[in-house]
């Protein structure tokens, strides 16, 4: 998700219960973190999805193509799971039969790990999305930023019976070289992302569509959220957009790999 000043209780509640975590926040540009591969080559390779089998690195630039090509689209939902609005987001999915890559909070992932796998059960990808979605892991220690992504990545692991996540998305888009060198050794690609819905501010459904159009010329990662507060307007918003995409001739993917 895009950096934000506001405060996030639901998960500093989460976290900080678990953790003792205290959440931070930025305003530094987005794009500037997420810019510039950590070194000049890496192997392109794929982690296994299911359980079993060695972790294959994974290239370290940041994802943003499809894997549908220049027409496709890929549906990103950050910050779940959640009990009221992961279901929803699945249903609107499955009504349109869009498959989208889910990226989770580790806590999350472990307090609703039924979610998890039903996420799983119905095709989707699982992205590690750090442990207390620190927007300002960029300005911490490697240990700091080793600990986040570690411990998330076990966490949604162990939530989805074994299935591990197959992208990493830094909060904020706070990467740095070692995370992203780190996540890619993981098998976990790090994943960017074109268009942000703006759907955390609950701008209304209309507002959200309308930046979606808007920015769609972009890029094909779009960005949405299905925990952190109230998502009717976000469920609503995929279930315009969804079919307003397929109309104009768009196919539904996952992030390049």
């Amino acid at each position: 998700m895009a950096r934000r000043s506001n405060g996030r209780g639901w998960n500093s509640k989460v976290v900080g219960a678990a953790l003792g975590v205290t959440l931070l926040a930025t305003s530094a540009s987005v794009w500037t973190a997420q810019a510039g591969p950590a070194d000049g080559s890496s192997p392109e390779a794929t982690a296994p999805a299911t359980p079993g089998g060695d972790v294959r690195p994974t290239a370290v630039t940041i994802a943003h193509a499809s894997d549908t090509g220049t027409r496709g689209i890929n549906i990103t939902i950050d910050d779940g799971p959640d009990p009221e609005w992961t279901p929803q987001v699945l249903d609107v999915l499955r009504e349109f039969g869009v498959k989208a890559t889910f990226c989770m909070v580790g806590p999350q992932a472990q307090a609703h790990p039924d979610l998890v796998k039903r996420v799983v059960a119905a095709g989707h990808r699982l992205c590690d999305h750090s442990v207390s979605h620190d927007t300002a892991m960029d300005k911490k220690s490697e240990s700091y930023q080793s600990q986040q992504i570690l411990d998330a990545e076990r966490m949604i692991t162990k939530a989805s019976g074994g299935v591990r996540p197959m992208y990493y998305r830094a909060p904020g888009g706070a990467f740095t070289p070692y995370s992203r060198k780190l996540a890619a050794s993981r098998g976990m690609r790090p994943l960017g992302w074109n268009v942000d819905s703006k759907d955390f501010e609950r701008p209304g459904t209309d507002t959200i569509v309308a930046t979606v159009e808007r920015e769609l010329p972009n890029g094909p990662t779009l960005l949405f959220h299905d925990a952190g507060g109230d998502r009717a307007q976000t469920v609503e918003a995929l279930r315009r957009t969804l079919p307003q995409l397929k109309e104009q001739g768009y196919s539904f993917g996952f992030p390049v790999r």
